[in-house]
């Protein structure tokens, strides 16, 4: 009788992940991605806030909830073919997915460890290269990303996510890490790190975290950076020019408003120089004045991919990081030029506005 007024109890649903096999249970209410991570699975993911589509699967059985709209993050073809994101759905039943997990499938689970600030050194006038020393070494792969904790100050408490700017050593860890962070007005952490914080000041860092890794290739690679978004560009082509296999081809494409906002310069010319390989750097600035004697390329990083890479840009194996708009319009014209969305890897800077302590650009 009970049961007749007030409804059925809320029960839990089995999933399977194919092609590992790999089962779990999700609670009433539970996304798939909750519930994966809460049983210690390692499943693609990065904003966990429907922002950025890491946690992309194809639902190949059962019913689920969704959450948001998804149409904005996926392709037509993925839509056709049922994929939802897992951050954002609730299974009705139990169900199947097929993830491709591919090179975060080896990732080691994250682990944690205390650290102190080393020091904070200006690249623009927003943005810093924060060096961070860790009590115990952390594993991460270049690309991936940190949640970082402050312990101190108005701060105290706040954690937020930042990729590594570095790579980790041969044995895959590090103990100390550097991060590109971009000042976020009214954000308490970037206020605290801008503000208050002092070389020595203790933090509590968690890796490694997301799925924006190098994936395997002999096709050219296009990186498309914008803001701090620079951070996890650079620490992958450094990654691959440590790596036994020899680097592909590169175009990296930087994206800023002007002159001023261009950083790492010397880094990424250095780069350059030692790339066994083909490897462009193309700056383009959206706000530089128009009575400047800058040279380079003005507007939009979408309006100048065509130019840049010509024919070739439909082979290329694309990785794109920064402000949302950025990565949704560049992944657009990607796609509409041909370039597959299997090959369009995407980490999408989300601040706390976002509903997640994501990465800023």
């Amino acid at each position: 009788m009970l049961s007749s007024l007030f409804g059925k109890k809320p029960v839990s649903h089995a999933v399977r992940i194919a092609p590992s096999g790999a089962t779990f249970t999700a609670a009433p209410k539970e996304t798939l991605l909750q519930a994966a991570l809460n049983q210690g699975l390692a499943f693609p993911h990065s904003c966990r806030a429907g922002g950025c589509g890491s946690c992309k699967c194809r639902l190949l059985k059962g019913k689920v909830k969704e959450l948001t709209d998804k149409s904005y993050l996926l392709s037509a073809e993925e839509l056709r073919d049922q994929y939802v994101l897992a951050c954002q759905s609730v299974p009705l039943s139990d169900v199947e997915v097929e993830v491709a997990l591919g090179a975060a499938d080896a990732v080691p689970a994250s682990g944690s460890s205390a650290g102190r600030l080393l020091s904070l050194v200006p690249l623009t006038h927003d943005i810093l290269h924060v060096h961070v020393e860790l009590d115990r070494p952390l594993s991460f792969s270049p690309g991936q990303y940190a949640e970082v904790s402050a312990r101190t100050g108005i701060a105290a408490g706040v954690t937020r996510r930042y990729s590594f700017a570095g790579v980790p050593d041969a044995d895959g860890q590090a103990r100390r890490v550097d991060f590109f962070i971009r000042r976020v007005p009214g954000g308490l952490f970037t206020e605290w790190l801008f503000g208050e914080a002092r070389p020595g000041d203790l933090l509590e860092v968690s890796a490694p975290h997301g799925d924006f890794v190098l994936r395997d290739s002999d096709a050219p690679m296009l990186c498309i950076a914008g803001g701090s978004g620079l951070a996890p560009v650079l620490s992958m082509l450094r990654g691959a020019l440590g790596a036994p296999r020899r680097p592909r081809e590169v175009t990296l494409v930087f994206g800023a408003r002007t002159r001023g906002d261009l950083y790492m310069l010397d880094a990424i010319e250095s780069l350059r120089r030692e790339w066994p390989a083909r490897f462009e750097f193309v700056p383009v600035l959206s706000a530089e004045p128009a009575d400047s004697d800058w040279s380079g390329r003005r507007g939009l990083i979408v309006d100048h991919l065509p130019a840049v890479l010509g024919d070739a840009l439909a082979a290329q194996q694309a990785y794109l990081c920064g402000p949302p708009a950025m990565v949704d319009g560049c992944s657009l014209a990607l796609r509409a030029a041909g370039v597959p969305s299997g090959e369009i890897h995407a980490d999408r800077f989300l601040d706390q506005s976002h509903g997640a302590a994501k990465k800023v650009a």
